[in-house]
């Protein structure tokens, strides 16, 4: 583990989203949660998929993100589908936001993780992929992977 990656434990990923879009850009936000969404992701009861994130009156929101109810939680459990504040700078919004509207860039989470502590998500600048650039993709995947596994069996004799 290196010196990037300590104290970072991933509670949620959303792999989809790779194959889905380029990602242009990735960015770091905080994020606002309710008491026992805390404990439910910590536990990793969270959904990425299909979630994405909208900017309004100059707050950046994220929609779809699903967190389950945490099971002690009785009564101060949480709507698993609601919106969520992202923290961002003020700079980092405005620059989002321009990207967004301009060139027809969608924002995507990435990943949910704890970092010393406290919930980030990585939210990604991404494009949308067409169905020929997914195939082109697993071709090229596919590609290396056959170039890996041969020089891996000729390494062996």
């Amino acid at each position: 583990m290196g010196k990037q990656n300590a104290g970072i434990k991933i509670a949620c990923e959303n792999r989809k989203a790779r194959h889905d879009y380029f990602i242009h850009e990735t960015y770091e936000a905080g994020i606002a949660l309710q008491g026992t969404e805390v404990k439910s992701l910590r536990a990793g009861k969270a959904n990425l998929k299909d979630s994405y994130a909208v900017i309004e009156g100059g707050e950046v929101f994220v929609e779809n993100m699903h967190v389950s109810p945490y099971e002690q939680g009785n009564i101060f459990n949480h709507d698993p589908l609601r919106r969520r504040k992202l923290l961002l700078h003020k700079a980092e919004i405005g620059r989002l936001f321009g990207k967004t509207r301009e060139r027809g860039f969608t924002l995507v989470p990435l990943k949910i993780y704890f970092k010393r502590g406290r919930a980030k998500v990585e939210l990604a600048l991404a494009s949308g992929k067409h169905n020929y650039d997914k195939r082109q993709a697993l071709h090229e995947k596919a590609a290396k992977r056959d170039v890996e596994r041969a020089l891996k069996d000729r390494q062996r004799y």
